[in-house]
């Protein structure tokens, strides 16, 4: 008999030893757990913050080209009404194109500071957390630089207004010998 309670005695330090175990890592897992948690939170808070920093940048990316542009845009204007103004004592339609980029200028010009007013304001939602972050990354763009020669391709409007002369022209002439078939 000495001999089974041995093995009795065995089987219950063994049992009191597995459950020991058991329970220790019962409290590991716990921790674990609670340890994946609080990372898995930190990660979320990091990559929120990141996509938040990286809205903010395009926001600011985006108000920089736009600022370029319209200071590129406006001695274009300028200097087109300018070299346009001599052609009026020409070819008086000049005028209307005169009239019509100084139209343009003063639109664009009229909605540019809502516009840079309403990117600061999405800007200050992202930075206070109350708007979306689904801006697109965008392709890094060369800042707007002003044209630099006088000459340049880009400033050199078609003749539109001599195109119409022409089809004017052309078209008295074309009706006589069409009525006289």
């Amino acid at each position: 008999m000495f001999g089974k309670d041995d093995l009795v005695d065995n089987l219950s330090r063994d049992l009191d030893r597995a459950r020991g175990r058991r329970d220790a890592l019962a409290s590991e897992a716990t921790t674990l757990t609670a340890q994946i948690a609080e990372i898995e939170a930190r990660l979320a808070e990091v990559k929120t913050r990141r996509e938040r920093e990286r809205v903010l940048g395009e926001i600011e990316a985006m108000k920089t080209r736009i600022k370029q542009a319209a200071c590129a845009f406006a001695p274009v204007v300028d200097g087109l009404c300018k070299a346009i103004e001599p052609a009026t004592a020409v070819v008086p339609e000049a005028r209307e194109l005169n009239s019509f980029l100084v139209s343009v200028a003063s639109e664009v010009d009229s909605v540019l500071d809502p516009l840079l007013r309403e990117l600061d304001q999405r800007a200050d939602a992202v930075r206070a957390g109350h708007a979306a972050l689904d801006i697109p990354s965008s392709v890094v763009e060369a800042p707007i630089e002003p044209p630099k020669d006088s000459n340049d391709r880009l400033l050199r409007f078609p003749s539109w207004l001599s195109r119409d002369k022409e089809a004017e022209k052309k078209q008295p002439a074309e009706n006589p010998r069409s009525t006289a078939a």
